[in-house]
């Protein structure tokens, strides 16, 4: 039912939790369903003009939920996903959602106006004093909250617009000192739009050109400008970018300021208005810059962090090695980088002929989401090899134990969870799997037909506990053409549910895609479990066994 209605409809239980929603809300608010359901409506989307949370006691949504009565009102806010708010008319009306569970329907659509009203006429007031202390605090807490650039300046965007322009416009200048054009967005009958097409590559910074903008990305004080600024004989690219930037939005009136970080300038933050007739003057420019400044200190540090970030993930990927060739048995890897920009883990695999000519296959985690993390793995690895090579022969559990009293003296890694085995070709042409597990997810073992098990033997403590337990071995047989699945956390847990949960949606899945090529097999279970909800990273070892010789 909910799909459709044209408008954007939500169902919540009575205790204002999002139970559905439909396409029209992911439209309108940019926020799909799976980021919706689960969550109180009200905290999630109600907010007040300035895209501050309302009190409980003042939502009248919720009021009506709570007395089970129908309302409807004209002039409400809602968050969207990219941190701006939307103006939104809504009803909501008492909804029963199955025999013993009741709730309500709320529907939100544009706002109605007065006959013969333009949208745009509906400009903000001037802020009080009040308010532009409220902006700065709340911009230096936007900011800060967030350690990726282009959420950063998404959210300094919705900052900005409408609550003081029509436009917002950021330049970056990059490491190797080129700019960009990284955001220019609209605000549009209560919207932020982006304007990729005004986005893109910007000319270089003329030494020096008096033009507002070439001064701001030199780091000079935050000047006015107009169209009639740049009406005259261009003197670099950047005033003609400046120029067609003017025609295009329609700004007569604009402000803009250099964006400094602790060491370089990192840009320029341009404010426009177009809409409103009041031009900027003089008395705006301090606020302008007090909102630069803090952009400035955000952005530096997201840059550092995605620095670090870029380092560790380029050290990890370098480090995962190459596989091997085995004879009859193929094998793939995969590993996938956190998909949230505030962890970089510890997660590697390894695979590596021995000197009997078996085969060893390792997969594991370093407690950690850090550049630590990553180097902490690579020493896991490396004496891992060094260690399985010189037992030649000895249990899987006999290298973990020396590994495990390496890591407590030697490694910096604090904690790590493990498996090792040794995939053996017997004379009897059948393969064999000898393994030991510590603390690590299951090996699952998925046969041709489709029946899939998980190896729970040999499951022992984790490495680095400080504490000295003998370790298990187990050996199974890996059938003709069944395909083995080495995975570490990322793959199955998630904060909403339980890891049960996620090992049968494995299994499952799995399953189902016995008979997949293994690249398809890899790339699929990927998509398919991974919980969009998890920000740890992935890697993936697996191999499928020959076929039975006649």
């Amino acid at each position: 039912m909910l799909h459709e209605l044209a408008v954007a409809a939500l169902l919540i239980d009575d205790d204002g939790l999002i139970v559905a929603a439909n396409d029209a809300v992911q439209t309108l608010l940019g926020t799909g369903r799976d980021a919706l359901v689960g969550h109180d409506a009200h905290d999630l989307l109600h907010r007040d003009e300035h895209g501050q949370a309302v009190s409980r006691t003042r939502c009248r949504l919720r009021e009506a939920l709570l007395t089970a009565r129908t309302e409807q009102g004209d002039t409400e806010w809602f968050a969207r996903k990219d941190g701006s708010v939307l103006e939104s008319s809504w009803l909501i009306t008492p909804y029963t959602l199955d025999t013993q569970a009741s709730g309500a329907l709320v529907l939100l659509y544009g706002p109605r106006r007065e006959a013969g009203t333009p949208e745009e006429s509906a400009v903000p007031a001037p802020l009080t004093e009040l308010d532009r202390l409220a902006l700065l605090a709340e911009t230096t807490t936007q900011l800060t909250s967030t350690l990726d650039v282009g959420e950063a300046l998404h959210r300094l965007a919705a900052l900005t617009v409408p609550r003081i322009a029509d436009w917002a416009v950021i330049d970056l200048v990059t490491d190797h000192g080129e700019v960009r054009r990284a955001l220019v967005m609209e605000g549009r009958q209560g919207t932020l739009v982006e304007r990729h097409d005004l986005q893109g590559p910007m000319p270089p910074v003329p030494e020096e050109s008096p033009m507002p903008l070439s001064r701001a990305l030199r780091g000079a004080a935050s000047s006015l400008a107009t169209p009639q600024t740049y009406q005259g004989p261009p003197d670099s690219g950047i005033a003609v970018e400046q120029l067609r930037l003017f025609t295009t939005t329609g700004m007569h009136s604009a402000a803009i300021a250099p964006v400094r970080g602790l060491r370089d300038v990192l840009g320029a933050l341009t404010l426009g208005r177009s809409h409103r007739p009041a031009p900027f003057t003089a008395a705006d420019l301090p606020l302008l810059e007090d909102v630069a400044r803090r952009a400035g200190l955000a952005l530096d540090n997201a840059r550092l962090y995605e620095r670090q970030r870029k380092v560790a993930e380029t050290m990890q990927r370098h480090l995962l090695p190459q596989l091997p060739t085995v004879p009859g048995v193929a094998m793939r890897a995969r590993y996938v980088p956190a998909p949230d920009a505030s962890a970089v883990g510890g997660d590697w695999y390894d695979a590596f002929a021995l000197a009997d000519g078996a085969h060893a296959l390792a997969i594991g985690d370093v407690v950690g989401h850090d550049l630590d993390a990553a180097a902490g793995m690579a020493q896991v690895r490396n004496m891992l090899r060094a260690f399985a090579w010189s037992q030649g022969q000895g249990a899987p559990s006999a290298v973990v134990t020396q590994l495990d009293e390496a890591i407590r003296h030697i490694v910096e890694a604090s904690m790590a969870t493990m498996i090792l085995g040794r995939l053996v070709r017997g004379d009897d042409t059948v393969w064999r799997l000898h393994w030991t597990n510590a603390g690590h997810p299951p090996p699952l073992l998925i046969h041709r037909d489709g029946q899939a098990r998980f190896l729970t033997d040999a499951h022992g403590l984790l490495l680095g506990t400080g504490v000295t337990r003998p370790r298990p071995d187990a050996v199974t047989v890996l059938p003709p053409q069944s395909t083995l699945l080495l995975y570490t956390d990322g793959l199955v847990e998630s904060p909403r549910r339980s890891i049960d949960h996620g090992l049968e949606r494995l299994r499952r899945h799995a399953a189902a895609l016995a008979r997949r090529p293994l690249d398809s097999f890899c790339d699929a279970l990927l998509e398919e479990v991974r919980p969009d909800d998890n920000d740890d990273d992935v890697a993936l070892l697996v191999l499928r066994t020959p076929a039975a010789r006649d």
